[in-house]
């Protein structure tokens, strides 16, 4: 687990899930935190432990989507030597680790049910039993778990215990997206690009440019948190100036005008060339929409212009705010480019 636990943000919807770990740590409780990915589980999960009478004693993380299924009970339970192939010696599992501290369980619902019920048999009676052996051991181990799976779904599909679901969710704590988190998305990228450009060694932070701050604002953020922290990151380590507010910001990474136009598998039946498109004004369609939404549009003219400069900004900021690489970007003539940056107000903003 990555040891960085500041909690960043001031939304009362981000304030009120911290508050109700918070409440919830000193209690030896089970413990469910869910959350899309990157909206900060294991931030949760740490701050329910180091919060906890438990503090001094182990946090023992373990990724149940990261192992394979023959593996994951192993790993839980522990072996005894000669238990399968390969176990040379005896060795404990993470809830002997665990014992008197906290086990945190990240991806929960990806879980066999044959590890879901020996897991049920832990949490209920505090005992495990290593595979291979026939003697239980008795452990005093507090639960977390995460998911961003929708576990009551999963037990009416009967793919996850419904009995080991009632268990584990005596506090369930559930993460808000970035998207929903009104405020922050100024104050995280603020937090991340001031660490990024410490460790760059610039002596000054410039800022983010106007059109940079707008498009952080209205991307969707799939990734959350973690996401912007990339991005963030990725674009006051690129623009190397710190002379200059940061004037570009790319959203996919892997966005290039170099990209393959057709990959092998575009070429197949049912594959589609147009999904590999890399046609500029597409690639920024989807990095710096305007504030309307499609269904919403009340004036079409606006609309269409709130479309073009955002486009024209983006482009501008990608290349340093050089008009002729802009306009050659973009496929318009130098006298056209300038017609835009006129209309939209931006002179200024070049100069």
């Amino acid at each position: 687990m990555e040891r960085d636990n500041q909690f960043i943000g001031q939304s009362g919807a981000f304030l009120d899930a911290v508050e109700r770990a918070s409440r919830a740590a000193p209690l030896r409780r089970p413990v469910l935190v869910i959350g899309e990915r990157g909206t900060g589980k294991e931030l949760i999960a740490e701050r329910l432990h180091r919060l906890s009478d438990r503090w001094d004693e182990n946090l023992v993380t373990m990724n149940c989507a990261a192992l394979p299924e023959t593996l994951i009970e192993a790993e839980l339970f522990g072996h005894e030597a000669g238990a399968f192939t390969g176990a040379t010696r005896a060795r404990e599992g993470r809830f002997e680790e665990a014992d008197k501290g906290t086990l945190f369980l990240d991806e929960l619902g990806t879980l066999s049910m044959a590890a879901q019920e020996r897991l049920l048999r832990a949490v209920e009676y505090g005992e495990v039993t290593r595979i291979g052996s026939s003697r239980p051991v008795r452990v005093d181990v507090r639960i977390v778990a995460a998911t961003n799976e929708d576990l009551p779904r999963l037990a009416k599909e009967g793919t996850f215990r419904a009995d080991l679901l009632d268990r584990l969710s005596f506090e369930v704590i559930t993460l808000p997206p970035l998207r929903v988190r009104e405020g922050d998305v100024g104050v995280l990228a603020e937090y991340f690009a001031r660490r990024m450009a410490a460790e760059l060694d610039w002596e000054t932070w410039p800022g983010f440019a106007p059109h940079v701050q707008r498009e952080l604002e209205e991307h969707s953020w799939p990734g959350n948190v973690r996401e912007l922290r990339n991005v963030v990151e990725r674009a006051v380590y690129r623009w190397g100036n710190p002379a200059e507010e940061i004037g570009h910001v790319q959203f996919d990474p892997f966005e290039s005008p170099w990209e393959p136009l057709e990959s092998e598998i575009a070429k197949r039946p049912g594959g589609s060339a147009a999904a590999n498109s890399t046609d500029f004004t597409n690639a920024v369609t989807a990095t710096a929409r305007p504030t309307q939404e499609i269904d919403n549009i009340d004036d079409l003219r606006g609309a269409v212009d709130a479309h073009e400069r955002a486009i024209v900004e983006h482009a501008l900021g990608k290349h340093r705010w050089n008009q002729r690489q802009t306009a050659k970007a973009l496929g318009l003539s130098y006298d056209q480019l300038r017609h835009c940056i006129k209309k939209h107000g931006l002179m200024q903003e070049t100069d």
